[in-house]
């Protein structure tokens, strides 16, 4: 192989996960069919691998829609220096800041509340494969709002020369370390005001940015970067990555929050597909002909 394409290779390499990496946001998916009550657990069990498979449609999506990045994230410094002086309704933002800043600086919360919305009209409307889209789409922004990073303008530790912790954190940690997380959750629970519930859920997640950030600082101003790095295969192709070494340290610094933020995802995930339903007069989803899903 060149040593121009080995270079491209290990350059691109942080930035092909995209938000919590594939292999999160399809555990996530999967696990969150589990929290659901009997009038929707069946159906959803039966599609659980549609649920599974399509939960990063919206990662690719970024390559043929371009206002599809900025549903992913909220930069909160390019907005306000606290949070909780944005204006938590979009009509509300957008008299404020303008469309342009708001598809700059992301607008994850009220994407969020559109997508409830298109599930909940996909179940009044027993429109069985509209009904899986919206909700492989909502568990996938739903999982984006619990990682720390995707409520920063330092998003990549492009501002604190971290680059490539995006990646590390909500990729590298979850496929080498969740395996021994616990994922035994209790059952759906209403959430009675998406839009709320969803900026609570960006809030409170913002609060980690801090942690995520300055524990790996600490823990890189004291580690030999030989025993830092290391080269594997993966995908066919050569990757620079954290070993295995390094990202234990640095999991096990953070005191579990990654195991908290997946098992968030999944609690929240399974809340916002049941409200849909229960906002939808709870109608049945039995007698469905199982896809193929067609794209929306």
């Amino acid at each position: 192989m060149r040593p121009v394409l080995i270079f491209v290779i290990l350059f691109l390499c942080p930035f092909c996960a995209g938000s919590w990496g594939f292999f999160a946001h399809m555990r996530i998916n999967e696990l969150a069919v589990f929290t659901l009550p009997e009038g929707m657990y069946t159906f959803y069990k039966q599609n659980r691998r549609y649920l599974r498979d399509h939960a990063v449609d919206p990662d690719k999506r970024r390559y043929a829609d371009t206002s599809e990045a900025a549903r992913h994230y909220l930069d909160v410094e390019h907005y306000e220096v606290c949070i909780d002086s944005i204006p938590r309704k979009y009509p509300d933002a957008v008299k404020k800041y303008g469309l342009k800043k708001m598809n700059q600086s992301g607008i994850l919360p009220w994407q969020i509340q559109q997508s409830y919305y298109k599930l909940v009209r996909a179940f009044q409307q027993r429109d069985s494969a509209k009904i899986l889209i919206y909700s492989a789409y909502l568990g996938h922004y739903l999982s984006d709002a619990q990682v720390p990073l995707h409520t920063t303008a330092n998003h990549d530790g492009q501002l604190s020369g971290q680059q490539g912790i995006h990646a590390f954190w909500e990729s590298r940690l979850p496929e080498l370390f969740s395996e021994d997380y616990n994922f035994l959750l209790g059952k759906a629970q209403y959430i009675s005001d998406p839009l709320e519930e969803a900026w609570k859920m960006v809030s409170k997640t913002h609060l980690l940015v801090d942690s995520v950030l300055q524990l790996d600082s600490v823990l890189n101003s004291s580690f030999p970067i030989y025993r830092k790095y290391g080269y594997s295969k993966r995908k066919n192709k050569v990757v620079k990555q954290h070993t295995e070494g390094y990202s234990r340290l640095y999991h096990d610094s953070m005191k579990h929050m990654v195991e908290r933020q997946m098992r968030e995802a999944i609690r929240k995930t399974g809340a916002y597909w049941y409200s849909a339903w229960v906002d939808a007069g709870q109608p049945t989803l039995k007698g469905f002909p199982l896809p193929p899903v067609p794209s929306p």
